[in-house]
């Protein structure tokens, strides 16, 4: 079965099993999105009624696509602008292409949150046990600023020529 789908105001054509890039979409690796902007359905040569229809898809990466050159130029009068955009993209693969109650469950963000203040509370007595080092004392830096306001006193060499009296 397949579907279009619109994101991010593209639309993609996705099966089961597709990887695709899309505009950034919000969350991290491996978390579960749905897409519900279905457009068209169809399985084979057919097409399907696409109400009720969600596209589950899981995040591979956050990433960025190919750096594009914006150059202006108005010839004859030296006008000149280079200009670069990347767009941030998010990869997706598609886990499941139908009904929304038979779609793939959603992986919460929650057990990763549960995991997260477990590894703090090993790692807080760590923190705890190290010694507390002493604040180095600072350098000045008047040295330096003398040296350079030295060779700025340095007079320039004048010329002087005689005055001519008509």
């Amino acid at each position: 079965m397949f579907a279009i789908v619109r994101t991010g105001g593209k639309q993609y054509r996705v099966a089961a099993g597709d990887k695709i890039a899309v505009e950034k979409i919000d969350g991290e690796a491996g978390d579960t999105v749905s897409l519900g902007d279905i457009l068209l359905a169809g399985d084979g040569g057919e097409t399907k009624s696409a109400e009720g229809l969600v596209v589950s898809a899981e995040i591979i990466a956050q990433t960025r696509g190919e750096k594009v050159i914006v150059f202006k130029k108005r010839r004859r009068h030296n006008y000149r602008r280079r200009n670069g955009h990347r767009q941030s993209l998010t990869l997706l693969r598609i886990l499941a292409v139908g009904d929304a109650k038979k779609a793939a469950p959603k992986k919460e963000a929650a057990p990763k949150a549960e995991a997260a203040p477990a590894a703090e509370a090993k790692a807080a007595p760590a923190k705890e046990a190290a010694p507390k080092k002493a604040a180095a004392p600072k350098k000045e830096a008047a040295p330096k600023a003398e040296a350079k306001a030295e060779t700025a006193k340095k007079p320039a060499a004048k010329k002087a020529a005689p005055k001519k009296e008509a």
